[in-house]
């Protein structure tokens, strides 16, 4: 028999952070008004901070074709792609809330950007942090996005 377990770091409150880690959680917090969420109203941005330090931030971009939407975690990993390439993600913070409100607990990423995850993982070759917060109260952390998505596909699957 075999046990899966996830590491995850919590805290009640955000002002429990560390100061690098409250940085990118506020970062992604500042972002959110620039959501594009008018079917769902369901704000949601994430932040990357880079290797050399940079912090790049996405959020959830709607369209009436509701479907072909794109999330804050993929906006945030295509973003740091395009603007420094190849340069590795070492952790990235997701905050989301539904239009007008305040959010009071932590939300895990959808299962398709778990697989966006877990891909940037695999193509830098190392595991990065994922922060996971509303816009108040309790806040986790696990120190490798991929934990979230246990029985990854991956190219190592493909033909």
């Amino acid at each position: 028999m075999s046990t899966w377990n996830i590491e995850l770091d919590t805290w009640e409150d955000r002002a429990d952070l560390l100061p690098e880690d409250a940085e990118l959680v506020q970062s992604a917090a500042r972002g959110l008004p620039l959501a594009h969420a008018p079917y769902s109203r369901f704000h949601v941005a994430a932040s990357v901070r880079l290797a050399d330090g940079r912090i790049l931030v996405g959020t959830n971009q709607e369209n009436a074709s509701y479907p072909v939407g794109i999330c804050a975690e993929r906006v945030a990993l295509s973003t740091a792609s395009s603007v420094a390439p190849g340069a590795a993600v070492v952790v990235m913070a997701v905050v989301y809330a539904p239009s007008g409100q305040t959010s009071h607990k932590p939300l895990p990423p959808c299962g398709m950007c778990r697989q966006a995850l877990h891909e940037q993982r695999c193509r830098q070759g190392q595991p990065f942090a994922l922060i996971m917060a509303g816009t108040a109260g309790p806040v986790w952390k696990t120190p490798d996005a991929s934990q979230l998505l246990p029985f990854a596909f991956s190219g190592d699957d493909l033909p």
